[in-house]
């Protein structure tokens, strides 16, 4: 055991992220299979540091991972604070780097200046792609619960963590009419009704992952009827069927660009019956895009953007760590699904197979970005 790889779970360096990758009950099934496990210091994290203590994890200081010896894989959620410039570990984290995003670029060449590696959970996948950990149904399930109290008139800003039992009571209070409305939401539309009175409509897109049925659940808890989207309808995209809808929530992830399921134009036009539109998905800066209408994410303080105001207003929620808003449920689902893979790592390295994907993937996107700086030069 004394070779077995460690892990070290840092804090994140999102001030309003509150999720964990591992929860206590897990971290204790680590160390009882004799894994050293280091969990850092952290203001924000759901989980109490004392629940890890008790299950017998080490302890670091905030941010202390930047010394922990080689060897040691550093577990995390969000993004990386922006130093040190070069990274030597291997870290376990969404690294969103490998569709062209916004910094990108920047990312990769720090692991490659420092010999690190970066092991992306969002290609954690078994052999047939499907990934292995994800916090998808959460991400479904908040992010259409707020374009539903959005649309409604309900969504109190800023938006604060809950637990399910109290979103789910918001949901459900909804379905009664608003009294007053939030300033981001147009009077025209704080009614549980459509703006033409008859019944409020959403559509899911993805409708069949996991991150589309936790979108389908929270509209049902709300009390609508989603229609559900997949692969067969947006392989020939109904876009008159698609503007019909009050409420829009995208759940599809791509890693290969697609014909968009929106434009700007669509926005403006008069057959436009959509005026919410959550993009759970959030890939705004990447060419995988498939909901180029707006150019930036939202956030807690700020969930919903105006796109087009007037008489026809349409608005768009498109918050990157929807799951936080549900820490604890979230984190739990996450990290069950996680442990099997951890234990995999710490056993056999690199080469287990979903880890051996996982790296290969960095070395190729690694590789071809020292290609362009080659070209560069």
């Amino acid at each position: 055991m004394s070779d077995m790889p460690r892990l070290w779970m840092r804090q994140e360096s999102r001030p309003r992220e509150r999720r964990a990758p591992i929860v206590p009950e897990d971290a204790a099934r680590l160390v009882e299979s004799g894994v050293r496990l280091t969990v850092e210091e952290s203001p924000q994290r759901v989980f109490p540091l004392a629940d890890y203590v008790e299950a017998g994890c080490e302890v670091g200081a905030a941010g202390s991972w930047t010394e922990a010896p080689d060897g040691h894989y550093i577990v995390g959620l969000k993004e990386l604070p922006e130093k040190p410039s070069d990274l030597r570990h291997r870290h376990i984290y969404f690294g969103h780097a490998y569709k062209g995003q916004t910094g990108a670029r920047a990312l990769l060449d720090r692991f490659t200046a420092g010999g690190g590696a970066l092991l992306d959970l969002e290609y954690l996948t078994d052999d047939d792609g499907r990934r292995l950990a994800a916090f998808g149904y959460w991400a479904g399930y908040v992010g259409a619960a707020l374009a539903v109290l959005s649309r409604r008139g309900r969504l109190d800003t800023p938006l604060v963590p809950l637990g399910k039992s109290e979103l789910d009571a918001a949901l459900r209070a909804s379905r009664a009419p608003a009294v007053t409305a939030p300033a981001v939401t147009a009077a025209s539309v704080t009614a549980p009704s459509g703006t033409d009175g008859q019944p409020l409509s959403a559509l899911v897109i993805g409708a069949l992952g996991r991150c589309g049925r936790g979108a389908c659940d929270a509209l049902e808890t709300a009390g609508l009827t989603p229609t559900r989207w997949d692969v067969d309808e947006t392989e020939n995209l109904d876009r008159e069927a698609l503007l019909a809808h009050d409420i829009l929530v995208n759940t599809v992830l791509t890693t290969q660009p697609i014909p968009p399921f929106l434009t700007p134009s669509d926005l403006d036009d008069p057959r436009r019956r959509l005026s919410t539109i959550c993009d759970v998905t959030c890939d705004v800066t990447s060419q995988c895009n498939v909901l180029p209408i707006y150019d930036d994410v939202t956030d807690w303080g700020h969930p919903v953007r105006r796109l087009r105001g007037g008489d026809r207003p349409v608005d768009v929620i498109a918050i990157d760590n929807l799951p936080s808003l549900l820490p604890g449920e979230a984190s739990r689902a996450f990290s069950a699904e996680l442990l099997p893979q951890l234990l995999n790592l710490v056993s056999q390295g690199d080469t287990a197979p979903a880890w051996a994907r996982c790296l290969r993937t960095f070395e190729a996107a690694a590789r071809a970005g020292s290609e362009e700086n080659d070209h560069a030069r």
